[in-house]
């Protein structure tokens, strides 16, 4: 029996996913295998050895300690792409928000309570219409920064709407090139992208290469006017920076799902309460991901959107529940793998297949014997040097 501590409310049709007879599922679960969760603050101090995973139904993980789950060989998972439409969806409302007068015709509209005359109202609406004046999105340029699950999906969206789509991505995956339109010009230089865009709109991590990414020397790079649309992360933006753009008039627009309170009240600034995946598609979708690669994890030992540990799957080589098949975390350092196969060969288990991988300070390896170790074999691989976690499934 697997237990899967909650947090926060998780989509039922998410829990759902979890068999009643193999997993015992719920905010109240102690001793737990693994946690589930969207954007509660995990406290490093509950992340303990008998931990083997953590599920963020989301793409985010600012809200996990992921250093202090990597050392002690806990996996942590997230669900890029499952929130992508969501996020998209508003996105176009940023785009539409910014380039027309909606906001404040909307509040105009909604302050002319003292005309109770509809012949009255409607030469009103028509005399003063011209002060919410916009512009058409169609035939501008958008630069799209992170090409990934959402980036590529804005991107798409963009080119259908008629708008020129450039992107910008080092770190663009071949999975990723594949999703995205060929239309989409590829910028390889970050400053060349924003100095020739109408609007740019992020889609990147928050980690340490991309922290104050959008700073001094991007924004004095940016045409006047520029309209910058964040809808990742607020770490990604430079704060003064920001500042000093929209003060000079060089940014004409600041989109944000990130609030700051410098920012409140200003005409040039759009501030939404972070609801960038906040849909019941989106939540069901997280949450589905999320169960899934929990339990495909916890089951049989594979990987699949992890943040702090390789992708790795294997096919059961023999019937699962014999309990054949090993997973083992380390430290990446050479010899451990040969050590691993030499106490299987001394206590004469065949290996019937296997697999490793590494990533970064890490790696992880799949095992499957021809027959369950002994207790002896188990400790004996934990007691390696540099073992971090041995699970048997």
């Amino acid at each position: 029996m697997h237990k899967i501590q909650t947090y926060n409310q998780i989509s039922a049709r998410g829990l759902e996913r979890f068999p009643k007879q193999n997993y015992e599922v719920g905010a109240a679960v102690t001793d737990a295998d693994a946690i589930l969760l969207r954007s509660h603050k995990l406290d490093a101090a509950i992340i303990n050895g008998g931990l083997k995973a953590v599920a963020r139904a989301g793409a985010g993980t600012n809200n996990v300690p992921v250093s202090v789950c990597t050392e002690l060989g806990v996996v942590v998972f997230n669900t890029p792409g499952a929130n992508a439409n969501a996020v998209k969806e508003l996105v176009l409302c940023g785009l539409l928000l910014a380039s027309r007068g909606i906001i404040p015709g909307i509040g105009f509209a909604n302050t002319q309570t003292e005309v109770a005359d509809y012949t009255e109202l409607s030469k009103l609406m028509e005399r003063e219409k011209k002060q919410f004046k916009g512009s058409e999105i169609s035939g501008k340029t958008l630069g799209v920064i992170g090409l990934g699950a959402i980036g590529s999906m804005v991107a798409e969206m963009a080119i259908n709407l008629g708008m020129q789509v450039q992107g910008y991505d080092p770190a663009l995956s071949v999975e990723a090139a594949w999703r995205l339109p060929n239309q989409v010009k590829r910028i390889e230089n970050i400053l060349a992208l924003v100095a020739s865009s109408d609007f740019i709109s992020l889609h990147l991590p928050a980690i340490d290469s991309t922290r104050n990414l959008i700073n001094q020397e991007l924004f004095a790079a940016m045409r006047t006017g520029t309209c910058l649309l964040n809808f990742a992360r607020d770490e990604i933006v430079d704060s003064a920076a920001l500042q000093a753009a929209l003060e000079s008039g060089k940014l004409g627009k600041y989109v944000s799902d990130f609030p700051r309170p410098e920012l409140m009240g200003r005409d040039n600034v759009i501030s939404m309460p972070h609801i960038g995946a906040s849909t019941k598609e989106a939540e069901e979708n997280c949450a589905i991901m999320a169960a899934d690669q929990l339990m495909d994890f916890l089951d049989n030992g594979n990987i699949k959107n992890s943040v702090n540990f390789p992708g790795l799957y294997l096919d059961r080589a023999l019937d699962a529940a014999k309990g054949t098949r090993l997973a083992i975390s380390n430290k990446n350092v050479p010899t451990i793998l040969g050590q691993i196969l030499s106490v299987l060969a001394d206590q004469n288990i065949n290996v019937i297949d296997m697999l490793n991988q590494s990533r970064d300070q890490v790696a992880y390896t799949l095992i499957d014997l021809e027959c369950a170790p002994s207790d002896a074999a188990v400790t004996a691989i934990s007691g390696i040097e540099d073992v971090i976690k041995v699970s048997l499934l």
